[in-house]
């Protein structure tokens, strides 16, 4: 399971790494036109516009993704397999489709359905749909759908499957978080604290909208940001379910960030800190968290179940103080600043010393439980960038995959085969028949273990060409 979980990770972060501009371009442009969201200047408008472009269809992004990076060689047809995945989920379960198939007004979830888990779903299914049925043979009248074509068809065959199973699901797992908000909302601090604890914990799924339809908007009766903003709210009760994150969004995860990078293998570094020092950004200056989050939340999941506590914490602990400030956009420097004189601010300096407490504890906790237990943060993955500068002693590749096929024990032992940068990454049977030996006689630069199913061979940069061969001797 921890394997899978870490190979989702990677796969999230090409469109992961396309997120943290987009997010300060919309909070440049909020800040310039913070009433009109672009109304009152072409600038704002063109940047909101511009970073909106990317962040309103982040779950796209990460279906094409995660299909790419879950498929056995990132062939292309698996992400057009998850873009397809996508829009029948995102068609067949929209509120219109909804309302149309029953005859009545569609339940308020499915007017949340185009978010990061349906995204993620259908780039799995259409990675397991190209990983099975890429070289299906069809009999002579069909032969035109044949291997890789017939991928989208099966595809949208599981996927009409899936879209019927959360047409039931899909509502009573929202319903069941907005009465789980509403039962939570008279224990005061307590509840602001379960409720960003959850709000962290949900944000894989999407269902965190429906939490925040409770305590933002006016769906129990708090409207705690209509409220804030409006001045019609209770002060020092008002924003109660907002300040907490402050701290959080602002220096917290730059905190983590700072952790991770400090981490991360010392030639990994410089990769390291462009990924997440961008992000880091886009968190304190705008209060857009999923470029960061989602930068470990599969790799580390431990990592992130550790940040959502921290985060009940913080949403508990302010929730005490006599400080209120709060957000239209998101909880960054943006926002903090255009709240200072907010009709139900209640001395929102106070979060900044607040936070730069909480930015401490977040360094200190993650770099010990990324230390202390090893964990694949970014910076850390397994592959030594030295690898690049294998060179093999033979470019004769066929030769050079049969000598492999052999060491590892033949046709038979071998249930898969992937590779990465440099490395075959291969899936075996029975360990006993591996002989490393023999596989080092291919001239390959060495031979790794991680478990008793799985080998990887040390090939450098001409690593496709070999897994190429391999999988056609296959």
């Amino acid at each position: 399971m921890m394997k899978f979980l870490q190979r989702l990770g990677k796969s999230l972060m090409l469109p992961v790494a396309c997120l943290p501009v987009a997010g300060i371009m919309m909070g440049i442009g909020y800040y310039i036109d913070p009433t009109g969201w672009g109304a009152n200047s072409v600038i704002a408008a063109f940047l909101i516009k511009a970073g909106a472009a990317i962040l309103d269809h982040m779950a796209l992004l990460f279906a094409i993704g995660v299909a790419v990076g879950m498929s056995d060689d990132n062939d292309g047809t698996a992400g057009l397999a998850g873009l397809v995945s996508w829009l029948m989920f995102t068609t067949l379960l929209s509120s219109g489709a909804v309302a149309m198939f029953t005859g009545a007004e569609a339940d308020m979830a499915f007017g949340k359905i185009e978010n990061a888990f349906i995204g993620i779903l259908a780039g799995l299914i259409g990675a397991t749909c190209y990983n099975r049925f890429k070289n299906t043979k069809l009999p002579t009248a069909l032969a035109f759908f044949s291997g890789k074509r017939c991928v989208a068809i099966v595809t949208a065959a599981v996927t009409i499957v899936a879209s019927i199973v959360l047409f039931f699901v899909w509502p009573l797992l929202y319903g069941a978080l907005v009465s789980f908000g509403k039962a939570i909302v008279g224990t005061g601090a307590v509840g602001a604290g379960i409720y960003g604890f959850f709000n962290r914990l949900l944000i894989p799924t999407g269902l965190h909208h429906a939490l925040n339809s409770v305590f933002w908007f006016d769906v129990a009766g708090i409207n705690d940001l209509g409220n804030f903003w409006s001045g019609e709210g209770t002060l020092g009760e008002t924003g109660m379910y907002m300040s907490g994150f402050f701290p959080v969004m602002m220096f917290g995860l730059p905190g983590a960030a700072l952790a991770m990078y400090h981490t991360a293998k010392t030639k990994r570094k410089k990769i390291a800190a462009s990924l997440l020092g961008a992000a880091a950004l886009c968190s304190f200056l705008t209060g857009v968290t999923e470029p960061m989050e989602f930068a470990f939340m599969f790799l580390a999941p431990a990592l992130y179940l550790v940040h959502a506590t921290l985060t009940g914490i913080s949403c508990f602990i302010v929730a005490l103080l006599p400080t209120r400030a709060g957000f239209n956009f998101s909880a960054g420097l943006i926002d903090f600043i255009l709240s200072l004189k907010a009709p139900m601010a209640q001395n929102p300096w106070l979060l900044l010393p607040i936070g730069l407490v909480v930015g401490v504890i977040y360094y200190v906790i993650f770099r010990f439980i990324i230390t202390k237990f090893n964990l694949k943060t970014p910076g850390r993955e397994d592959d030594e960038e030295d690898e690049t500068k294998v060179t093999l002693a033979n470019n004769n590749f066929s030769e050079i995959a049969a000598v492999v096929l052999e060491g590892l024990g033949g046709k038979g032992n071998i249930t898969s085969v992937d590779n990465c940068i440099t490395r075959l990454r291969v899936e075996i049977k029975d360990y006993t028949l591996v002989n490393d030996k023999k596989i080092k006689s291919a001239g390959v630069a060495g031979v790794i273990r991680p478990s008793k199913t799985s080998v990887q061979v040390v090939v450098g940069t001409q690593v496709q060409f070999v897994a190429d061969e391999l999988k056609k001797m296959l």
